[in-house]
């Protein structure tokens, strides 16, 4: 799933513009991919608050190090690979110091429909995802959102292919068991 500017040509110009300092081709390249990396670090994150301070620190990474940027390569899956680690970083550095509630739920949306809907389920699984330890949610996007194999995550992460495994069982029965227990209040939480 890659974004592009407006064609590979304009996204080559604006690489290589940004590459030579000018921060406003950056911003454009930035502008093109903001909402999946948004939708990324908010499903890894499980709050606006903590993807807001991971998106920031991500992309100044991304600026600094845009001299490493392959030319001729696509700027979203480089972008989304920056995020995603700094995600993962920021649930690493939060779970060490224990200083914020990684159950925290987020709102519901406005537009939050009954559930059996195709909205409803989709915040129904939103809320589930977010009241998962971060370490659950990490695997659990990784490899059901991302798409990733469990040892493409376990490299990420850093931890054993087993673990991966292991944890992404705990995560989907306990997403189950919140999603079935909602469903049985009549989606009221």
């Amino acid at each position: 799933m890659q974004t592009r500017v407006a064609n590979l040509n304009d996204e080559d110009v604006l690489i290589r513009r940004a590459q030579e300092g000018d921060a406003e081709a950056f911003e454009r390249l930035l502008r093109a991919c903001d909402h999946q990396m948004q939708g990324l670090a908010i499903r890894l994150l499980g709050s606006r608050g903590a993807m807001d301070d991971a998106l920031q620190d991500a992309y100044v990474k991304a600026y600094r190090h845009l001299g490493r940027f392959e030319p001729g390569a696509p700027f979203g899956p480089w972008l989304r690979t920056i995020v995603r680690r700094t995600c993962l970083d920021h649930l690493r550095s939060r779970s060490r110091r224990r200083e914020v509630d990684l159950h925290a739920v987020p709102e519901p949306s406005a537009t939050t429909a009954e559930p059996g809907s195709r909205l409803g389920d989709a915040d129904l699984v939103r809320r589930a995802l977010a009241a998962l330890p971060g370490d659950q949610r990490a695997v659990v996007v990784l490899v059901d959102a991302e798409g990733m194999s469990y040892g493409e995550a376990a490299d990420l992460l850093g931890i054993a292919e087993g673990t991966v495994a292991s944890r992404l069982n705990r995560a989907r029965a306990e997403m189950r068991r919140v999603l079935h227990a909602d469903r049985r209040e009549g989606g009221q939480r």
